[in-house]
């Protein structure tokens, strides 16, 4: 491709409307034609003088003279022409002419001297028509190589609306709008505009009108311009916002949405069939390639920095990136990214389909980012307790899905370290639905799941509902019911110290001073009785486990356990209404409140 000269400077006087559309070049030339005639797939010249030159690009003909082309298009004035078979003059064939049959018509009407129209919709294909055809200066001053050029610079690059045409006009000239720079120039412009646009002002509003515009263009282009506009400095959300617009506009499934287990459980093919049959009730087709090519890219130009995009955006991004089989070092890079910002997910993102069983493995790759990237300082100290209570919801959610594995349930129950949780009320709540969905699960199952839990930090309300949950092993009931007593010897020694604490402060009560000193030795009696019988009902248990292991048959186990739970709940109510009975005899409840094995609990 011959490189065409350097653009002679031309008068601003020649360019005052520079925001027009469009602008006609006048006849400057004696024409031996008046106009073209289409016949069918063929253009003949309206002359007294006849054709000689036969042209054909594409699949329509151009009956033309030989002259008016050579002087002005070295390329045809090089070729050696073949004579024509039909009549007296030449054929020519235009076969890798890089704009269609109407771009050559108003180039023949430049050659003929006939008025043409220049405008942003065909400036682009004429100006690689014309580097094609060679209408450089050396054959003619003002030719339509320095006419193209001079519309492009001085009247298109200067208006954005015309600046979005002409780019994309270009996505049918490659390469020659690439080597030309059409499309740099194009990309600069529009990323010079938005950085003016950011500066003047930042309402989403203002944002808004540009992103809806740079969508609309091809992948290349678009990261051309993304590029352009990461160049300018441009704020990382204000490129994130676009990157996202272009997403949601170009990716078939970013919308596709399932609540609940009904997302999870989804295998590749049937969520490919859902997006599949979303995308031609829209009347549109998806192609797996283009698709797969549009979530590389996208990723490949995010902005590094947390705050440009969503962690919603960058899981939906995990899940095309998985329904598409994107490159696992792209995968990888997403998993990376979501968990440096977990603490801001929630669980429907985290609902990942299970497409096959390495995936199953995403959410635990996640949680080890996050835990890293914790280590190294640069999470807040709140994030830990917000990805646990996130994690804890998220078991809840997919405990009842009746095909969950009881070692993948442990697996994503213990990824977190044991100080994450505060409370492990949500954990309990995401064990005992998960023993709920999986009715026909063995004790040492059972007992198995409960180990992951610590009683210890369980509130009491979730105490009390263990305590009466007759889905936990045995083990685990004990242990709630010693923290129920525990927590009332709390209370008690919270009472007892309150009312040392008014005794010694109010002296006016001294003479009271007998009957409070009463009530505290009863209060300190009522807790080694408390105590003692802690100790028989841990010994009822022990007995219990021991009868439990001489039966084997599985009907005898039922019954034994039956009659042995039987045995430790009476007994242990027994024993705390025998407290409350001798406590009222005595003096009200210090802390105003009913027995543990009455009360009813909130968390069923």
């Amino acid at each position: 491709m011959k490189k065409s000269q350097t653009l002679p400077q031309t008068p601003e006087s020649d360019y005052e409307g520079t925001q027009r559309q469009s602008i006609v070049i006048p006849s400057k030339h004696i024409t031996i034609a008046n106009s073209f005639e289409k016949k069918e797939h063929s253009w003949f010249i309206t002359s007294h003088v006849p054709t000689d030159l036969t042209i054909q690009v594409q699949d329509v003909t151009f009956n033309v003279h030989k002259y008016p082309l050579i002087s002005k298009c070295g390329y045809i004035g090089r070729l050696e022409f073949q004579p024509s078979i039909s009549n007296f003059g030449y054929d020519l064939k235009l076969e890798s002419f890089p704009a269609g049959s109407e771009t050559f018509e108003i180039i023949l009407k430049f050659c003929y001297g006939l008025p043409m129209d220049l405008n942003p919709n065909n400036i682009a294909p004429l100006r690689c028509a014309s580097e094609f055809l060679e209408m450089t200066e050396d054959l003619q001053d003002g030719n339509l190589i320095s006419k193209t050029e001079a519309f492009l610079t001085f009247v298109v690059l200067s208006s954005w609306k015309d600046t979005i045409t002409v780019l994309k006009s270009c996505e049918t000239l490659s390469p020659w709008a690439e080597n030309l720079q059409i499309v740099r120039r194009c990309c600069n412009s529009i990323a010079w505009k938005t950085s003016r646009v950011n500066i003047v002002g930042d309402t989403d509003c203002q944002e808004g009108w540009w992103f809806n515009e740079v969508a609309t263009f091809r992948i290349d282009h678009f990261m051309r311009i993304i590029t352009a506009i990461k160049a300018k400095s441009t704020r990382p959300e204000v490129i994130g916002k676009c990157i996202m617009h272009y997403a949601e506009r170009w990716l078939t499934g970013m919308h596709v949405e399932f609540e609940g287990l009904r997302g999870y459980g989804f295998g590749k093919n049937d969520l490919q069939f859902s997006v599949l049959s979303r995308c031609k009730e829209d009347g549109g087709y998806v192609h797996s390639k283009e698709q797969k090519a549009i979530i590389e890219s996208l990723v490949s130009v995010l902005p590094p920095q947390n705050e440009a995009v969503s962690c919603k955006f960058l899981l939906r991004m995990l899940k095309m990136a998985m329904l598409y089989s994107a490159s696992p070092a792209l995968i990888s890079e997403l998993e990376k990214r979501v968990g440096m910002m977990l603490e801001d997910a929630n669980v429907n993102d985290l609902l990942i389909p299970s497409c096959n069983n390495a995936d199953q493995g995403k959410l635990v790759k996640i949680v080890e980012y996050f835990l890293m990237h914790e280590q190294q300082g640069q999470q807040q100290k709140t994030a830990r307790i917000n990805v646990s209570k996130l994690l804890d919801n998220y078991l809840a959610e997919i405990a009842e899905d009746p095909n969950l594995s009881i070692t993948k349930f442990q697996i994503l129950a213990e990824l977190l370290p044991e100080n994450a949780r505060t409370c492990d009320d949500g954990l309990y709540r995401a064990i005992d639905t998960y023993l709920k969905t999986h009715p026909s699960l063995p004790e040492h199952n059972r007992r198995r799941l409960c180990r992951i839990m610590n009683c210890d930090k369980l509130s009491l309300d979730a105490c009390m509902h263990a305590a009466q949950n007759d889905r936990l092993p045995m083990r685990t009931i004990v242990q709630v019911n010693v923290q129920v007593l525990f927590s009332e010897q709390v209370k008690m020694r919270t009472a007892m110290q309150e009312k040392e604490s008014q005794s010694g402060n109010n002296s006016e009560q001294e003479g009271n001073h007998s009957s409070t000193d009463a009530e505290i030795k009863n209060l300190k009696a009522e807790l080694e009785d408390v105590k003692i019988k802690m100790a028989e009902l841990q010994s009822d248990y022990s007995e219990l486990q021991q009868e439990y292991e001489r039966i084997g048959s599985k009907q005898r186990n039922v019954s034994g356990w039956s009659l042995g739970w039987r045995k430790i709940k009476n007994s242990f109510h027994a024993k705390v209404e025998g407290n409350e009975t001798g406590e009222g005899q005595q003096r009200p409840n210090p802390a105003g409140r009913r027995p543990p094995s009455r009360r009813r609990s909130s968390m069923s």
